[in-house]
């Protein structure tokens, strides 16, 4: 039974089947957020989440990343510039039906492994899911597996 269903911009329905969240900086305990730090945090997403269920790919949606003034006059620091992605990085199992028409959608779905970020920790819905997410190239990302 899915978690909840996304309408994707190409018109193709998923089910988010299994979820993960995750508190973007909770385990910052030093420093401050800039941009190596943010890709560290995003390739080790990425790379967890491929590691998780081998036979589906895993895709990541590039977050939006903020670059807040943040009072120092316009010095930087030893890490560059503060960097913020969003609050919540999210990683989900979606299923679909088959991306190849050959396939049986009784025998077969589509599947892929998603890895976002939200500012809040809702599920995604229908209606409310990240613009990002929305945009995924199901067909060319998801893979068809049996059932």
């Amino acid at each position: 039974m899915p978690l909840t269903h996304v309408v994707l911009t190409s018109g193709r329905s998923i089910e988010l089947t299994h979820l993960r969240l995750f508190s973007t900086y909770g385990g910052l305990l030093e420093g401050y957020p800039h941009q190596a730090l943010n890709d560290r945090l995003l390739k080790g997403l990425l790379s967890t989440a491929a590691a998780a269920d081998p036979r589906t790919p895993a895709h990541l949606v590039p977050p939006p990343r903020e670059h807040p003034d943040d009072g120092r006059d316009g010095r930087v620091g030893h890490f560059g510039p503060v960097e913020i992605l969003p609050p919540v990085a999210c990683t989900g199992l979606f299923e679909s039906t088959p991306v190849n028409p050959d396939n049986d959608p009784v025998l077969h779905c589509s599947a892929l492994t998603i890895v976002w970020f939200q500012a809040t920790p809702q599920p995604p819905s229908v209606h409310d899911a990240d613009r990002g997410l929305r945009e995924v190239a199901w067909e060319v990302l998801a893979q068809d597996h049996e059932l």
